[in-house]
């Protein structure tokens, strides 16, 4: 019976998970979790966790099915859905890089979900709508995109894809500005 009140204290800690083989350490987030994600909850992950996500962000940037319905950055052309070319792992996106033509953007979108425009720390003090033209110039120059007439640049929140594009619309998971701008930060 005394070894039972001496074990007692340890059984009640292992069940509470504070002691023990079996308590699995806590998991990081998948990259398409945190792009199903609130942006508020991806803004709240520790900067080191959104930079190893964006990392892993763009060593998957070029795969998905070869139609690209399930890729990370899909892009429509002419009818055509495919992955858009893969990115170099140490791409940063709010570069601003514009390839130094004159593209104009449209953020001000049909969509209820406008680009908020109060500033957040985790964004290296810019808006999200600041930084969601940042990445929108440098999505357009990496990819090549020409639009006619001004690119629209849309909030998908939630969505399952970083960014997407098709015919004109460039649609951002704000949970990208929030990946990118921690590893601008971890550099």
């Amino acid at each position: 019976m005394r070894r039972l009140a001496l074990l007692l204290p340890i059984v009640l800690l292992a069940a509470c998970g504070e002691v023990g083989m079996g308590v699995p350490p806590p998991s990081q987030p998948s990259v398409r979790q945190v792009l199903l994600e609130p942006p508020e909850q991806v803004e709240a992950l520790p900067a080191q966790t959104r930079a190893e996500l964006y990392r892993s962000l763009l060593r998957a940037s070029g795969s998905g099915a070869p139609d690209g319905l399930l890729a990370l950055f899909p892009v429509v052309q002419n009818g055509d859905v495919r992955a858009a070319p893969a990115f170099d792992g140490r791409l940063d996106l709010l570069d601003g890089m514009d390839g130094g033509e004159a593209l104009v953007l449209n953020l001000d979108g049909v969509t209820a979900d406008r680009w908020p425009l109060d500033r957040r720390e985790a964004l290296q003090g810019l808006s999200e709508r600041e930084a969601a033209e940042i990445v929108a110039r440098s999505l357009a120059t990496r990819w090549g995109l020409r639009p006619r007439a001004a690119l629209r640049v849309e909030r998908a929140t939630s969505a399952p894809y970083a960014a997407a594009y098709a015919e004109g619309v460039l649609r951002l998971n704000p949970a990208l500005l929030y990946l990118a701008a921690a590893h601008a930060d971890a550099r």
